[in-house]
């Protein structure tokens, strides 16, 4: 545990607490009585009511689209499949003001929703729900799926041998075994859909607010500082809450699986309501995924003299269009944001591959504390985190605010999460009397856990890089405040490009996000073809 806690307590816990501390002090002295005022405000009551309940009802819908997804793609063996499955993640790597934009022009006026039928619904709850199930559709198929994969299918077949129906020998026996991986599924979206802040800024207009939305408009439009970092703990305190009662039901949940080979357990669907439920499957992610995807590239190539290239060449050089935004041409934030991502995933695999291998023991309250604040990254502000950043890592020894390093680390903060939670299920399902037999033969524990435990978790650790890597793609609230101007990333130079007017800067935004998108889509399929070679089987 010693590395991760070093981790989180420099790069997380200093940096927040400093940003916090600026905002409740005054002359020095604490004003703990700011955080009564503020809650106490009407309209920071509705930004809570809203951020509760569009966070609850967005994670149980993408759980009832998502769900029937890792089931297919756990069991059934298809054309296309490891194409599929890159094609659902790269929704999840997308800057949110892109997908914003990109579902701004589904649903909003002279949107295709509007010139097919004459119905808009921008500005409404649907239009943000829809795109947080867009968005977080891959975490429950890729969290679930990696898991039901592995679960060995004679279990449920010898349930129904003994005269379980379908449905009975699968809640009886198989939906226990997959309760850590749906509930780990379940925390991730809940948390991203409560600190929502492109999506709803975009699509919910003036109407709606989360507490994202709320500390960046306090922040960097009223300057109210005080009010932010009152948010900030609100918000704080509400996903600490969260991840202990999480962590206690799931302990209560897990217990030793037989895993095996996940080429062992997929097959071509048998009869009538196999594919039909394969059709609906990819029927809903040509609606949900592939259609807004679809969109934003029709317009990279929609240029004022019709279709074209005109707008991926603008992007070879600088301050194109008359604009001073980018000291270097952006088509090099692709190069920048390929070696930050490949950093920050070598750090989050480190750093969460260790703190999963810690939470396996089992060892008192301690771990089992740390296993919620290893989540906690997730639930705070990237505004706090970057300003943070920014006032803390600029003085010896750790200064670091004009070194490169500093936007990986950015990055893997909220990478390790996902490497802990995809691990941590898989490390757990492993028989202790596999690890008991190896130490009877002579193993040492260091060769107990190369040849025990490494063989049955390879895939988790490949899924685990593959959503370290692709968060580090997108990530964008943090990275925003310490990219330095010469070597930007993508999602921030879309969202630059996007701040200013004019249609070839918008062109160029989208140009450079299908740039992203084929990025996420290529890496993520050679991961696929990894994580499916047969030749590693064990």
């Amino acid at each position: 545990m010693a590395v991760p806690v070093a981790f989180f307590g420099l790069f997380f816990a200093y940096p927040v607490t400093a940003i916090v501390g600026r905002g409740l002090k005054a002359g020095g002295d604490w004003q703990f009585g700011r955080i009564g005022d503020v809650l106490a405000r009407p309209d920071i009551l509705d930004v809570l009511w809203f951020t509760t309940w569009q966070a609850l009802a967005s994670t149980a819908l993408t759980l009832l689209i998502a769900l029937p997804g890792a089931y297919v793609f756990a069991r059934f063996d298809f054309p296309g499949k490891q194409l599929l499955r890159a094609v659902v993640t790269v929704p999840f790597v997308l800057p949110t003001v892109v997908v914003g934009t990109a579902f701004l022009a589904l649903l909003g006026r002279g949107g295709l929703l509007d010139e097919l039928w004459g119905v808009r619904l921008d500005t409404t709850v649907w239009a943000i729900l829809l795109a947080h199930v867009f968005f977080n559709y891959a975490v429950v198929v890729r969290t679930v799926g990696g898991l039901w994969s592995q679960l060995d299918p004679r279990q449920e077949e010898a349930a129904r041998v003994l005269g379980a129906g379908r449905f009975a020998a699968f809640r009886r026996v198989t939906l226990p075994a997959l309760g850590p991986a749906v509930a780990a599924a379940a925390l991730m979206v809940f948390l991203f859909t409560f600190t929502s802040f492109g999506v709803v800024q975009i699509l919910g207009g003036p109407a709606y607010s989360t507490l994202e939305v709320e500390i960046y408009r306090q922040t960097a439009q009223l300057l109210d500082l005080p009010t932010a970092a009152v948010l900030t703990l609100v918000q704080f305190a509400a996903v600490g809450a969260i991840l202990a009662v999480h962590a206690a039901t799931v302990r209560r949940r897990e217990r030793a699986l037989k895993l095996v080979d996940p080429d062992q357990t997929s097959r071509r669907p048998r009869g009538p309501g196999q594919w039909a439920l394969l059709g609906g499957v990819l029927l809903t992610a040509l609606l949900l995924i592939l259609l807004p995807l679809g969109v934003l590239v029709e317009r990279s190539f929609d240029g004022p003299g019709g279709y074209g290239f005109g707008y991926y060449e603008a992007l070879q050089s600088a301050g194109s269009g008359g604009s001073s935004t980018f000291l270097v041409p952006p088509l090099e934030a692709v190069g920048n944001s390929l070696r930050y991502a490949l950093v920050a995933t070598l750090i989050a695999l480190v750093v969460g591959g260790l703190a999963a291998a810690a939470l396996t023991r089992r060892a008192g309250r301690l771990v089992r504390g740390f296993d919620a604040l290893l989540m906690l990254p997730l639930g705070v502000s990237a505004v706090t985190v970057g300003f943070g950043f920014l006032i803390t890592l600029d003085e010896p020894p750790l200064d670091l605010r004009t070194s490169w390093i500093l936007v990986p680390l950015a990055q893997a903060l909220v990478g390790v999460p996902f490497v802990v939670r995809t691990m941590l299920p898989v490390l757990r399902a492993v028989d202790d009397r596999l690890r008991e037999a190896a130490a009877v033969l002579g193993a040492s524990p260091l060769r107990a856990w190369r040849e025990v435990d490494l063989p049955l978790v390879r895939r988790a650790v490949l899924v685990a890089a593959g959503f370290a890597f692709a968060v580090s793609l997108g990530e964008f609230g943090a990275t925003v405040f310490i990219a330095r101007p010469d070597s930007p990333t993508l999602p921030v130079a879309v969202a630059r490009l996007l701040g200013r007017s004019g249609e070839l800067n918008y062109g160029q935004a989208m140009a450079l996000s299908t740039i992203l998108m084929l990025v996420c889509a290529v890496s993520l399929l050679l991961l696929e073809r990894i994580r499916t070679d047969r030749s590693g089987e064990f």
